[in-house]
């Protein structure tokens, strides 16, 4: 890119290729006007190639864009819609099934609005707070981090839920701008996503050791559990796109530490050994 780019919505120096402001998230054309629009409050910012960083980054920590921060409710709420989807049957299962506990004998079913909350509280914040953890990260070694929503892979996890009565998601990623990144650096950003989700899953598990007669609080225990869980290990593993190879570049030792415990966990989940 020829020149210096500027965004003709909030006037901030753009310093790297892409069709939107990672500031204020409008769409543009790449241009370069020879005098840059100039906002009230334009001498409070300072350029990137300004700040205290070098090589494309910069130094504006927790910023959110409202194409983000539309991006991130989108995904969501889809999601959680998708799960909640999948756990009624879809429509092969017409719809019928329902999260229960037997409690004395007597099946109790959580309704499709309490089955939904519990999706976005469980699985849609696991999701939510996986991405925004990388982003976060990100922001902290300095570079520019957005969140967006893949349109095509929220279509899917919606379609599998409908039809198929389970979730293939792939919902969006979160995409770091700047260059000069090390594989330490990378390494802790991507590895700090699953191990968010390692919280949230020991968050939640006390719920699940609980004696009680609460369907909510049975199920919540669960979902938040399990899936966090399983998220957490899914991701670490060693393949291209995943957060696991990057680890796994940066540090094997740490690579190990985290994916195989989480493994075991999973396993014992699936095959019932655990709760």
């Amino acid at each position: 890119m020829s020149g210096r780019t500027f965004c003709a919505n909030c006037g901030r120096e753009i310093t790297f290729a892409s069709n939107f402001c990672p500031y204020c998230g409008s769409q543009f054309s790449v241009t370069s006007p020879p005098t840059p629009p100039q906002p009230a409050g334009w001498d409070s910012y300072s350029s990137p190639s300004e700040d205290k960083y070098s090589m494309g980054r910069t130094s504006q920590p927790r910023s959110f864009s409202h194409m983000e921060i539309r991006d991130i409710l989108i995904a969501w709420i889809a999601l959680s819609t998708a799960f909640t989807v999948a756990i009624t049957g879809g429509a092969l299962g017409g719809f019928n099934s329902r999260l229960e506990l037997i409690v004395n004998g007597v099946p109790m079913s959580l309704s499709l609005e309490s089955t939904f909350f519990l999706a976005l509280i469980t699985i849609g914040v696991g999701f939510v707070l996986h991405e925004l953890m990388h982003k976060f990260i990100a922001e902290r070694y300095g570079f520019m981090a957005e969140f967006r929503m893949w349109l095509s892979g929220l279509a899917f996890a919606l379609f599998s839920a409908l039809f198929l009565g389970i979730v293939f998601a792939a919902p969006g990623a979160t995409y770091i701008m700047g260059a000069g990144i090390s594989k330490r650096e990378n390494g802790i950003i991507s590895l700090a996503g699953p191990l968010t989700n390692v919280v949230i899953a020991l968050i939640f598990l006390p719920l699940l050791l609980v004696n009680t007669s609460s369907v909510i609080i049975q199920e919540a225990g669960y979902l938040g559990s399990y899936f966090n869980f399983f998220l957490a290990a899914f991701n670490m593993l060693p393949i291209f796109v995943l957060d696991g190879a990057k680890v796994l570049r940066w540090n094997k030792l740490y690579w190990a530490a985290v994916f195989v415990p989480l493994a075991i966990v999973v396993l014992a989940f699936l095959t019932g050994y655990f709760p």
